[in-house]
């Protein structure tokens, strides 16, 4: 939380307390910046909010607070009552000015805080089959989830990245088998390629590696034979996968394999005990898990009649597992086609006697490429679907980065690639990333040597909304966190450059003839930067210092 808040807050807290010996939480009172500059720097509604708790009339209260809140501890200058029982404030110009100090010194830790208490928290995210390579769906939930786990650790979870590969069922032997034949060929041996198997070059090219490699001692087709091409397949795809995302700037701290799951018995474990608590029953064969005992719209099997598992089973076993480590919430990001998917995870979780809201799941709509108006479904280059790899070769990382984060995930989004390459301040990435490199060339055209003494000459009204807003960033950050939006990142960064060129476009920087004015000035520009660069560097976007 930042400063200004910290102190209003409390001295707000302490005055109710104080007026009506009632206690309040420092969460439960909300600070703004009014839209009417001339209603004050900050404004409050908690003389309405408490009053059923208090039991009197919102103005009332509004006055008990005014009349005993501690102006110096609130770093208050003077407060008036509007309207129903707002209550406006005017802060100290030193109480602003203050923030400049604390970006300063804090660099690149600023807008870090300490709101999630180190909760533990398993974020879930990507986890794309290692059969081919990254689609839009994926581009997003990469771009998202890695925006909200930076954000996270910024405000202080215990945060850790997950990537659960599934590496087990029909369409990893498929794999096997398509690689399988196409190592076959390079010995003239013909073997059929799987129909729903894999054609692509990336599979011919890694076939031909293998067979210099190994050379022809994996010709004859057997157990042995397909769990190597099994194992080689999923290796290949995995270190094309990680090298994609890496390039994305997305990384992981563990990746979990369904098949190491199977492997350790832990599917069995979970339907054994989902069995003797009396939660399964057998019908046509087949065993049901009774979900619709917690909500689910109908149960669902678990066990087929030909005694294979569905895929719910290993899920169930792999999210017990990660309540097992210890996390505190888990967090998954699904497409919008695993709706359905949520009520049966969240039944497995209850049943197996743990609190299914301890898994909370953030649904990704779908992303539509558009240029010139019109949708792009096909890669110009290679005439299939468009990769995260091409369209960030299209438009930069940065761009996809950006574009990806800024509308919120429950929205479906149009990509407009046109508006992506532009390179003006219709695209919102480039207006915030020129805003940092305009500040670095200002700061380096300086020839002010004065330091600055205080900062009691930024009393310009473009400065003051300028402080107050560098001052929100940790609020801004801490919100983001906590309801894993990334994209109220994104507002803030167009909201701060705008500031920033308002400002100055009204106030000269660097003027000989008033050096220390200018020294103010500076370091106020100093603290922009720092500012944009870090709300930058949430959402995964380079701060370039030239343009």
């Amino acid at each position: 939380m930042s400063t200004i808040d910290m102190k209003l807050k409390q001295a707000i807290a302490d005055s109710i307390k104080h007026a009506f010996d009632t206690d309040c939480e420092l969460s439960e009172i909300v600070i703004e910046i009014p839209k009417d500059k001339s209603h004050g720097d900050y404004a409050t509604n908690a003389a309405m909010k408490f009053s059923k708790k208090i039991g009197k009339a919102p103005r009332d209260i509004a006055q008990g607070i005014i009349d005993t809140l501690d102006k110096e501890q609130g770093s208050v200058d003077s407060m008036e009552i509007a309207g129903p029982g707002f209550i406006n404030f005017k802060m100290k110009s030193d109480s602003l000015t203050n923030i400049i100090q604390v970006v300063l010194k804090e660099d690149e830790r600023y807008g870090h805080n300490h709101s999630g208490n180190q909760l533990k928290v398993n974020c879930e995210y990507v986890s794309a089959n290692p059969t081919g390579d990254l689609h839009l769906g994926h581009a997003r939930g990469a771009a998202w989830g890695d925006s909200v786990t930076r954000l996270m650790k910024a405000s202080g979870y215990d945060v850790t990245r997950e990537y659960y590969i599934n590496d087990a069922g029909n369409q990893i032997i498929n794999l096997g088998k398509s690689l399988y034949a196409r190592y076959a060929a390079v010995f003239g041996k013909e073997a059929e390629l799987p129909e729903d198997g894999y054609h692509g070059d990336d599979v011919k090219k890694i076939a031909e590696e293998l067979a210099d490699k190994v050379g022809d001692k994996y010709l004859e087709m057997n157990d042995e034979t397909l769990e190597f091409f099994k194992k080689e397949g999923i290796k290949f795809e995995m270190d094309k996968l990680k090298n994609d995302l890496k390039n994305f700037r997305v990384e992981f701290d563990v990746y979990t394999s369904e098949q190491a799951i199977r492997d350790a018995g832990m599917v069995e474990k979970a339907v054994e005990k989902l069995s003797d608590l009396g939660m399964t029953y057998e019908k046509e064969d087949a065993l049901w898990f009774e979900t619709t005992r917690f909500g689910d719209d109908k149960d669902r099997v678990l066990r087929k009649s030909d005694g294979s598992y569905t895929y719910l089973v290993p899920d169930i076993a792999y999210h017990i597992d990660k309540l097992d480590r210890g996390f505190e919430k888990l967090v998954n990001f699904f497409g919008a086609d695993h709706h359905g998917y949520i009520p049966r995870l969240k039944a497995s979780i209850e049943a197996l006697g743990r609190d299914s809201d301890t898994l909370e799941v953030d649904i990704i709509q779908m992303v539509r490429l558009v240029e010139n108006g019109e949708e792009v479904k096909m890669s110009k280059r290679l005439g299939n679907a468009i990769t995260l790899r091409e369209l960030c070769e299209e438009v930069g990382v940065d761009a996809v980065r950006y574009f990806f984060v800024q509308r919120a995930l429950d929205t479906h989004l149009d990509f407009d690639i046109g508006l992506a390459k532009k390179q003006d301040s219709e695209n919102p990435v480039y207006y915030a990333q020129y805003a940092h490199a305009r500040i670095c060339s200002i700061l380096r055209a300086t020839d002010i040597e004065e330091e600055a003494e205080d900062y009691s000459l930024l009393t310009n009204e473009k400065e003051v909304q300028l402080l107050k807003y560098i001052n929100e960033f940790t609020n801004v950050v801490s919100d983001a966190a906590k309801n894993r939006a990334p994209n109220k990142v994104c507002n803030y960064t167009q909201k701060l450059s705008s500031l920033f060129h308002k400002f100055y476009s009204e106030c000269k920087v660097n003027d000989s003839s008033n050096p220390q004015l200018s020294a103010q000035r500076l370091d106020l520009l100093k603290a922009c930067k720092i500012t944009l660069r870090n709300a930058l560097y949430l959402i995964g976007v380079e701060a370039p210092e030239q343009m």
